[in-house]
């Protein structure tokens, strides 16, 4: 793939961020599912000032492509690539500070870093994010957790960043949210940085329940082979009478199922794993055949967890672009 973005551009990329931008980047090199082809250009700014400085730039080129990304632990990549702008929030955005049973964090803070300050404090109340994968940032973006559980429950206020730089605060009681969903969601509304509520305990307690949640997710989750997590989001009336995501695939007996290099885990069939030099496109039709089995034996249907690039820059749950790939309705 040959650089086809705008001299302008690059110049103004260059000259305001300089080593933090990067060209002709491997996605596969970012994904945790080690799968895509080359994005034109990522950004990881080192501070706040340089996202706003990243924002403001490339605001100015509103035909290219831009998608702000942590560390790729839920995204599709398509195997051709990203004709745009990626804009990385990891390292470079990770102050932590604790004030009394409040935490600030900025975007980039890695998740499982931040249980284990909170153990270390006694404080209790997002154990269950202690084993996923993933920046803050992203983990309020899509209202993560586990044990059935999201991250927004404890959250005080979010900073966000404007598509054109500008630094805003948003308090809880006007951030509405649901299940794996946040207002952030197709918004032009960059997380910059997040303060979260606690709760008094003892580290013995907060010990105690973050290695129950680690042991069951090392029992039960692939760990050895590239994957995104789970696919499939819980849905609650399925739950209540067939089972999880991953049960209901196996029901139908498509549990180690195969595609090219990508299989539907033999471990837990909610994982999709990458055994060697899968593509974009054998995950996508087992995402497609899954939810389409899934839905013919129980009635059930399925939406994704995970989330799929396109080359254009549109991101989406990865099982509406299964629908227009397979032409399913």
């Amino acid at each position: 793939m040959n650089l086809t973005l705008p001299i302008e551009l690059k110049a103004k990329l260059d000259k305001e961020l300089g080593n933090e931008v990067e060209y002709l980047v491997p996605l596969s090199d970012l994904s945790y599912w080690k799968i895509g082809g080359v994005a034109q250009c990522v950004v990881s700014p080192n501070s706040l000032k340089s996202l706003q400085k990243a924002l403001k730039i490339t605001s100015e080129f509103s035909e290219l492509p831009r998608l702000i990304i942590g560390d790729c632990s839920n995204l599709l990549f398509d195997d051709e690539g990203y004709n745009g702008i990626l804009i990385k929030l990891g390292n470079g955005l990770n102050e932590l500070r604790f004030e009394n049973d409040e935490v600030y964090c900025e975007a980039g803070v890695w998740v499982p870093e931040l249980a284990f300050h909170c153990f270390r404090r006694g404080l209790a109340g997002i154990e269950h994010i202690c084993g996923i994968p993933g920046r803050i940032g992203g983990l309020v973006f899509m209202n993560g957790g586990s044990q059935r559980r999201g991250i927004l429950e404890n959250v005080v206020s979010v900073d966000v960043i404007t598509e054109k730089g500008e630094m805003k605060n948003i308090e809880a009681s006007n951030i509405e949210h649901s299940y794996r969903v946040s207002p952030f969601q197709g918004k032009p509304l960059v997380i910059a940085a997040v303060r979260l509520k606690l709760e008094r305990s003892t580290r013995a307690i907060v010990r105690k329940r973050m290695h129950e949640i680690l042991a069951s997710r090392r029992k039960k989750f692939p760990r050895k082979l590239p994957n995104c997590g789970s696919v499939f989001l819980s849905n609650p009336k399925m739950y209540d009478v067939i089972g999880p995501p991953g049960f209901a695939i196996e029901k139908v007996g498509l549990k180690g199922k195969r595609r090219g290099n990508a299989q539907i885990s033999e471990l837990h069939a909610n994982f999709i794993v990458n055994l060697g030099g899968a593509k974009s496109v054998d995950v996508l039709y087992l995402i497609n055949l899954a939810r389409e089995e899934v839905k013919k034996q129980t009635g059930f249907s399925m939406d994704c967890e995970v989330r799929y690039v396109s080359p254009e820059g549109q991101l989406m749950q990865a099982h509406e672009y299964t629908q227009s790939l397979f032409d399913i309705a």
